[in-house]
């Protein structure tokens, strides 16, 4: 019986440790385009539009987990859609958006910066750098939605 009940609570010692360890530093959120900024919902938003299992994984693996008094949207009054120029032809979502919906996004200006990957630079209301995002694989579809969600109501033009 006492060996049982030391069994179980390793067991339940391993499986919380295994849970932490689960966790993406803030470095290697960063790198994979997630910041602390990123809400669990916000990842559960994301797997309805990207249908990658291991993107929605690491979202989780960074994201913080909602409170009941934050608010659950996080808003921006810009964003900068920075890219490679040379490199812009490997992304044909991308170009789309860029070429077809950008205009629909008055304070959404495209960048291009040699050797970038395609991300997503929000501001603050000063325009200010807040969070970067890597949209490498993102359609243009859950580009326009993204933006549609975070930048401010009276940012968006719809």
């Amino acid at each position: 019986m006492v060996r049982s009940v030391a069994l179980r609570s390793l067991l339940l010692l391993c499986g919380l440790a295994l849970a932490f360890s689960d966790r993406f530093s803030a470095k290697q959120c960063e790198d994979l385009g997630f910041t602390s900024l990123a809400l669990c919902s916000d990842c559960n938003t994301l797997a309805e539009y990207v249908k990658d299992e291991e993107l929605v994984s690491d979202c989780r693996k960074c994201c913080s987990e909602d409170s009941d008094n934050s608010l659950s949207k996080v808003t921006f009054s810009g964003a900068i859609l920075e890219v490679c120029m040379r490199k812009l032809g490997f992304y044909p979502e991308i170009v789309a958006f860029i070429e077809e919906e950008k205009d629909e996004f008055v304070h959404v200006r495209v960048q291009y910066a040699y050797a970038s990957p395609p991300k997503l630079i929000m501001l603050d209301s000063d325009g200010h750098h807040k969070e970067t995002i890597r949209i490498d694989n993102w359609k243009r579809d859950h580009i326009r939605q993204f933006l549609k969600e975070k930048l401010k109501p009276n940012v968006a033009s719809s």
